[in-house]
């Protein structure tokens, strides 16, 4: 991905003034919802190192393969708290995939969390 494509994570930005910054440690997200978006821009260009560092210490696998799925599509659907000055925050969504040829959709409630100043991935439900 170039940095003067538009931005995977469907802000309208181009990447370079979008999730680039944020997957390249220039700065940090500073809300749920802006961590929910890069760590989606992440999925989309394969940077398994950025949602490694994003994922809370508390919940993370030893390893993460963002490997094998086309991220196509992000909808954010709600979001609860996760502002700058929260400590804690939901995000749902719908992320449109294609997996080979099959096309598919991972509908989550994400919940955030803030560590040392920075939002953390804590975990996902599947919506009832």
């Amino acid at each position: 991905m170039t940095a003067s494509e538009p931005c995977p994570c469907g802000s309208g930005s181009v990447y370079a003034d979008c999730c680039q910054p944020l997957l390249r440690g220039v700065r940090q997200a500073g809300t749920a919802v802006e961590l929910m978006r890069s760590r989606y821009a992440a999925f989309a260009v394969a940077e398994g190192d950025y949602l490694f560092r994003t994922w809370h210490p508390r919940t993370r696998p030893a390893d993460v393969d963002p490997g094998g799925v086309s991220f196509e599509r992000l909808e954010i659907l709600d979001t609860i708290g996760g502002r700058e000055d929260d400590q804690v925050g939901e995000v749902e969504f719908i992320a449109h995939y294609r997996a080979g040829s099959q096309r598919g959709r991972l509908h989550e409630r994400s919940r955030f969390e803030k560590r040392a100043g920075r939002w953390f991935y804590l975990d996902g439900s599947l919506p009832a």
